[in-house]
């Protein structure tokens, strides 16, 4: 049941804005936000050639980013050693791996590119933040034949914003391929400019299943050539909302094709689909704990009325880079963003019933840097990948275990540290608890003062984060009465 407000005039009493952006002052003195990511386009990216000569020194003329020194967590460090190089990619293909950023392969990727790159479908399970993009997209750029001119990979993904978010990881990494045309379409858009786009050749497709089931009905998107499918949260896009829609996408692809299922976690739905629709699927499951090791988890026990409070507490006491803070309906998230705007933050909102240019714009804006504080309802909870978040806040408790693993995934991404904070009230308790057993995980009342080196790169190191774990683990459980921050 959603939480109502017991006290409306703490959320209530603003104008009413509509494009998710609410401005507070500038950042403050710890306002260095990672600002990585070219701005998106509506539906299609043109690519060009990179026009590189390779020599021995291939290397030496890569635009590589910064070096990224913050400690990670063996989450994606505990590897076997594999090296890019390793899987016999096209030298272009490894540069954009390189520069993107990504030295080595993680577990999940080890496990997932030789398997992939073999044909085989498969079926893995792996945390949030742990590097599932890179373990479907190098094999799928891997095999693209710029030579063919039809469309021979498709990317599913639930939400939005998600498909954008691929189109670009995608872009970035087969930018020096010499002309993969990749193409986002989702809901929202106009439907005209996909089919004139569809119309030119696309090898690519990164989508939503409502629009490109609609693009393949009408004949536009041809797939009957396609030789592999990924579904990127998988047990989202077989859930009752999608998997009548995913059926049918996958009745136009040939029956030789390779489907490849990605998600943190894998109900009964996605067992009934596999043994439909996969030949055989290779099983990766790196799963021993469902919550990411880099986050630490508190709960704050709070009435209604002492929600914003609390908030505002936090605020002022956390080094925060960039929050995702969550609601359980559109209607508070509008209400809480205008709130923390008038306490004087920085603060940005999205939800399902905006419209699809504010929500793009928010979106990108965000990942940009350009606002530190972002409030969302569950559209925001599936594969958003923004490294600068570095605190999540459940401002709502979330209703699911599931809901509330993809929630806490948004910080701590690829092995780094992240703080995830739950605002509980009474009706709560319960809750917390089955979440607890169900994740088998700990969520800690919260401290009066919070260490810096749990979630702050330059607080942080590897010695500091051991001992302090130690530590933790010697103390008492406090009282939920001694939670100092409300």
């Amino acid at each position: 049941m959603a939480t109502t407000t017991a006290n409306p005039s703490a959320l209530n009493g603003m104008n009413k804005a509509s494009n998710g952006q609410l401005r507070g002052p500038p950042f403050g003195p710890h306002a260095a936000i990672q600002q990585a990511n070219p701005p998106l386009s509506k539906t299609s990216f043109p690519q060009s050639s990179g026009g590189i000569k390779f020599g021995a020194d291939w290397k030496n003329s890569l635009e590589l980013p910064p070096k990224d020194t913050r400690v990670r967590t063996t989450d994606v460090t505990s590897t076997k050693g594999n090296e890019f190089e390793d899987y016999c990619l096209k030298r272009e293909l490894l540069m954009g791996i390189f520069e993107m950023g990504w030295e080595k392969p993680s577990p999940i990727q080890e496990e997932s590119i030789p398997i992939a790159l073999s044909g085989r479908d498969i079926l893995a399970r792996a945390k949030n933040g742990t590097g599932k993009s890179g373990a479907y997209l190098i094999p799928l750029l891997e095999k693209i034949d710029l030579k063919k001119d039809h469309i021979q990979a498709m990317v599913l993904v639930p939400t939005r914003e998600l498909a954008l978010q691929m189109s670009q990881i995608t872009i970035q990494l087969s930018k020096h391929l010499g002309g993969v045309k990749v193409m986002a379409t989702t809901g929202g858009t106009n439907l005209r400019d996909d089919i004139l786009r569809l119309d030119e050749t696309v090898h690519v497709v990164i989508a939503t299943p409502g629009r490109i089931l609609d693009l393949m009905r009408k004949g536009v998107a041809k797939v009957n050539q396609a030789q592999m499918m990924v579904m990127d949260e998988a047990d989202k896009l077989l859930s009752q909302d999608f998997v009548v829609l995913v059926e049918d996408i996958i009745s136009f692809f040939p029956k030789e094709r390779q489907i490849l299922l990605y998600s943190a976690t894998f109900p009964m739905s996605v067992q009934l689909f596999m043994s439909k629709q996969l030949q055989k699927p290779y099983e990766i499951n790196l799963m021993e704990e469902l919550t990411l090791k880099g986050i630490t988890q508190y709960y704050a026990y709070v009435t209604e009325r002492q929600k914003v409070h609390c908030l505002n507490t936090l605020f002022s006491r956390l080094q925060i880079n960039q929050s995702i803070i969550f609601c359980n309906s559109t209607q508070r998230v509008e209400l809480l963003a205008k709130k923390i705007t008038q306490l004087g933050y920085s603060c940005f909102y999205i939800h399902a019933k905006m419209m699809q240019e504010y929500r793009n714009r928010v979106f990108h804006d965000f990942r940009n840097g350009l606002c530190r504080n972002l409030v969302c309802t569950d559209l925001f909870t599936r594969g958003i990948d923004i490294q600068a978040v570095n605190v999540v806040i459940n401002f709502d408790f979330p209703r699911s275990a599931e809901t509330y693993l993809h929630r806490i995934g948004r910080s701590g991404r690829f092995g780094h540290l992240g703080l995830a904070i739950n605002l509980i009230s009474s009706e709560d308790r319960y809750n917390l608890k089955t979440i607890e057993d169900q994740l088998v995980t700990d969520i800690k009342p919260i401290p009066s003062s919070i260490d810096k080196s749990l979630y702050v790169a330059e607080f942080h190191s590897l010695h500091t984060h051991t001992h302090h774990q130690e530590e933790e683990e010697e103390e008492e459980r406090p009282e939920i009465q001694e939670v100092g921050l409300v």
